[in-house]
């Protein structure tokens, strides 16, 4: 059946686009539509033109509105079907009208969410990945993030997993002709030679897994954990950082009992901030539950600020016990560091003279080398920094009065610079992503089997489930409508 719905954005604008695709759309758009110039009739019409009309009312004869309408004939349009896009003027009362007009009169009916990129897929416009990434594109926060999604639409990981595919055919047809010929001992290729391949395509499939973190990041936003001891000035920092009194910030102890988050952008990327209850310990139940969540958090996390009260470098003496309680605290969460970016922050310099700060921070600084942290005490732009695990700058700070957020900011845009996948394809989508853990798993079996010169039936099962699992992604092996109407459920209206 035909359907329509508005493609722009609902509300009041210079304009707005009602979108109508099927069967009959360019005939169901001629009964409403009188073109100025009368030879302009839509169906005489060639694909891809511009014709300027109005909207007559079929009921009062009345004239809605003075219009703009674009052409597409069938395959050469979004959905692969007839398309029809009404361009008018953006008033509320207009677009509803028309929509009713459409529905009402014209045998039309309003479109279900996605149904326009459904149709395209349904009609070989695109593949699945590409249907997705559609939603992906409307959706992107920022630059990285509509880079991929376009690269996807393009059709970036069907060609990724096109080439996967060929060598899974030749995989499995060299397979096949051992089947066919075994009994008259005729070898086509070695099992070392399907071996190479198969290890080959698992490379290749695990390296695509390993992108789908920092897809992740790119979509959602790269996870920042704001940790420390509790009055270090991390409630301060997050909200100067957000521009916004997200966290409540005072000088009472344990303040923060759960996480608070939010995202900015930061040079293009997106990134998503997460202040944290205080580290330390404690009987109240509910501020331990808190610092349990700073932990899963902290897991989570791609970059860690470790925030340190300044004032605690003091003297001799209290630099001894700021030392201990920072080991204390980094063997707290230790357990939870992966391969995240550590990027110590020394706050509150506002409030201890610079000299006496250099003076005992190289006590602090032998300290985190001994416990494998290294550090150096300026960079080569003078700052006072110290690359600590992952290469990352340590920076100094006031949180309360806005000194080194600059400094902060540039390392953090270093640190926030995500590597480039492999042959620029990222997985950011979970569908995908299980997808290729199965094909993982399912190789594994299939090298299992060439290792232990298991019989070529039994390993060609194996080869055709990972078959089966990356064209999955590209939607060639869904027969479910309920896993079609799953994926596209979240697509909005119009589109």
């Amino acid at each position: 059946m035909t359907i329509c719905a508005l493609s722009t954005p609902s509300g009041i604008g210079g304009i707005a686009v009602v979108r109508i695709s099927g069967p009959d759309a360019i005939s169901a758009c001629a009964k409403v539509f009188q073109p100025f110039k009368a030879a302009h009739t839509l169906d005489q019409r060639a694909t891809h033109t511009l014709t300027f009309g109005r909207i007559i009312h079929p009921d009062t004869q009345e004239v809605l509105d003075e219009v703009v309408v674009a052409l597409y004939r069938a395959p050469h349009s979004f959905t692969g079907e007839d398309v029809v896009e009404i361009s008018c003027h953006g008033s509320a009362y207009i677009q509803q009208e028309l929509l009713h007009v459409l529905t009402s009169f014209c045998g039309v009916r309003m479109a279900q969410g996605g149904e326009f990129t459904r149709r395209a897929f349904a009609n070989g416009r695109m593949d699945l990945s590409q249907a997705e990434a559609v939603a992906d594109l409307i959706s992107a926060q920022n630059a990285a993030a509509h880079r991929l999604a376009f690269s996807q639409m393009k059709g970036s990981i069907s060609r990724k997993l096109d080439t996967l595919h060929d060598q899974l055919l030749r995989l499995s047809s060299l397979l096949e002709l051992e089947l066919d010929f075994s009994e008259e001992d005729v070898e086509f290729a070695d099992r070392s030679e399907l071996l190479d391949i198969a290890r080959q395509i698992d490379a290749e499939v695990v390296r695509l897994s390993d992108t789908f973190r920092t897809g992740q990041a790119i979509r959602n936003g790269i996870p920042v954990a704001i940790i420390g001891e509790t009055n270090v000035g991390k409630s301060t920092l997050l909200n100067h950082l957000l521009g916004d009194e997200r966290a409540i910030v005072s000088d009472v102890h344990g303040t923060t009992r759960d996480v608070i988050e939010d995202t900015i952008l930061l040079d293009g990327q997106l990134i998503r901030f997460i202040d944290t209850a205080g580290i330390r310990d404690t009987s109240d139940q509910v501020e331990t539950m808190g610092i349990e969540r700073t932990y899963q958090r902290l897991e989570r996390a791609q970059i860690v600020l470790w925030l340190i009260d300044g004032t605690r470098l003091a003297d001799a003496a209290s630099t001894q016990r700021c030392i201990q309680d920072t080991l204390d605290v980094y063997r707290r969460i230790q357990p939870y560091l992966r391969d995240q970016q550590l990027l110590l922050v020394i706050n509150k310099i506002d409030l201890i003279p610079s000299d006496t700060l250099h003076a005992n921070l190289p006590l602090l600084q032998h300290a985190l080398d001994e416990a494998g942290i290294h550090s150096k005490n300026k960079d080569n732009a003078g700052h006072h920094s110290s690359p600590y695990a992952g290469g990352l700058e340590g920076v100094f700070l006031s949180a309360k009065h806005s000194l080194g957020f600059d400094h902060l900011r540039e390392v953090l845009v270093r640190a926030t610079r995500l590597p480039q996948a492999h042959g620029d394809v990222i997985l950011t989508n979970q569908r995908h992503y299980e997808a290729m853990q199965e094909a993982h798993a399912a190789l594994q079996h299939v090298i299992d089997g060439l290792e232990s010169h298991l019989s070529g039936d039994l390993v060609a099962e194996d080869l055709h489930a990972v078959i089966d699992a990356l064209n999955s992604v590209l939607g060639r092996s869904i027969t479910s409508q309920d896993t079609l109407n799953n994926i596209f459920k979240h697509f909005c209206i119009g589109k």
